[in-house]
């Protein structure tokens, strides 16, 4: 690395990928973090203790990884293939198959399903329960407009977005058809689309160096609440630079949340009140994904460069952990005006 991190961006995990890390996400259950990585690697961490714990090898990149419970977890790769671990015994297995990379993958409570999302233009949900082998797993196969680029998940609620801005919302219990179509009301390519804790939307974010705050309810009362914000963006002499917005985290307690972009920054976002809250030192490189812990108390952050300027030199991969102070994350209260005198 060409230049020591700055003392703010927090503890560095020691082992982290030799590639680029697609994603990182912890765990429901514990301080436990999963990593996937351009490098074929998942890799479990214990984040508060500094540990690798495990780590499993793909026949390709791993563009996602999820987990399922504190001893197992599912990824999605380039190989076309969706596998499941179980992190105590080392055991691993194909749950099934795409036609083309897997881009996304998530692990429905709500419904027991795994559900994975592919640049083969399909969705797919598969019950991990079943016999060994991907006939007896895959529970459905879902057509999409476009190549799916991100997943997230609110209860029932699945958002699915893809290439050329569309937006399909389903609910779990019903897949034959999408809920809603809509499409994405910024006006470039989406990076990642993540639900509101609280089940009523989504915040979509762009390579435009923009973020949308979309709410699932249809009436006008709740579509005149929805917006759009700039971020990630630089003014020199005039000139602006704009980043793609690569992550969005919600945080568990307070429902602000956190964005990463190009620009190496993690700013932290109160939605409600249209405000920003915080901004965390620049990092060494682009960040790539974000996450915080189940309680809220820590921020993955993923500093690695995501290859927006081609095949550049740039600084080493690496994980971060930050303790999260409540200063940086609670919204803060609205301002009572003074009373008028009489």
């Amino acid at each position: 690395m060409s230049g020591a991190p700055p003392s703010g961006s927090g503890r560095e995990l020691a082992n982290p990928p030799s590639d680029g890390i697609s994603n990182l996400r912890f765990s429901n259950h514990s301080d436990h973090l999963l990593v996937s990585s351009w490098d074929k690697s998942v890799r479990l961490y214990d984040a508060s203790a500094n540990v690798l714990k495990g780590e499993f090898m793909h026949g390709g990149p791993v563009l996602d990884c999820c987990f399922h419970d504190d001893s197992s977890g599912f990824s999605a790769s380039a190989d076309f293939t969706v596998r499941r671990y179980v992190f105590s015994s080392g055991k691993e297995d194909i749950l099934g198959r795409h036609d083309a990379p897997v881009r996304c993958v998530e692990y429905s409570y709500a419904a027991g399903q795994v559900i994975t999302g592919s640049w083969d233009k399909t969705l797919k949900c598969w019950d991990p329960r079943g016999a060994s082998g991907p006939e007896h797993t895959l529970v459905g196969t879902y057509l999409q407009p476009e190549r799916v680029y991100s997943l997230s998940l609110v209860g029932h609620r699945l958002v699915v977005a893809t290439a050329g801005r569309h937006v399909n919302v389903y609910d779990l219990r019903n897949m034959s058809q999408p809920e809603q179509r809509r499409e994405s009301s910024l006006k470039y390519q989406t990076r990642c689309v993540r639900c509101y804790p609280n089940g009523t939307g989504f915040a979509l974010s762009s390579v435009e160096g923009r973020v949308a705050m979309e709410f699932f309810d249809l009436s006008e009362t709740s579509q005149s609440k929805k917006y759009a914000f700039k971020c990630h963006r630089k003014s020199e002499a005039g000139r602006d630079t704009v980043y793609p917005v690569n992550a969005i985290a919600f945080h568990p307690i307070y429902g602000t949340f956190a964005t990463g972009g190009c620009d190496g920054f993690v700013n932290v976002w109160d939605g409600n009140n249209k405000k920003r809250l915080y901004q965390y030192s620049k990092y060494p490189s682009s960040i790539a994904a974000l996450s915080f812990s189940k309680d809220g108390r820590l921020l993955a952050v993923a500093s690695s460069y995501t290859f927006e300027e081609g095949d550049i030199p740039h600084e080493q991969d690496a994980i971060y952990l930050r303790n999260i102070n409540e200063v940086e994350v609670k919204p803060k209260p609205k301002a009572i005006p003074a009373a008028a005198p009489l």
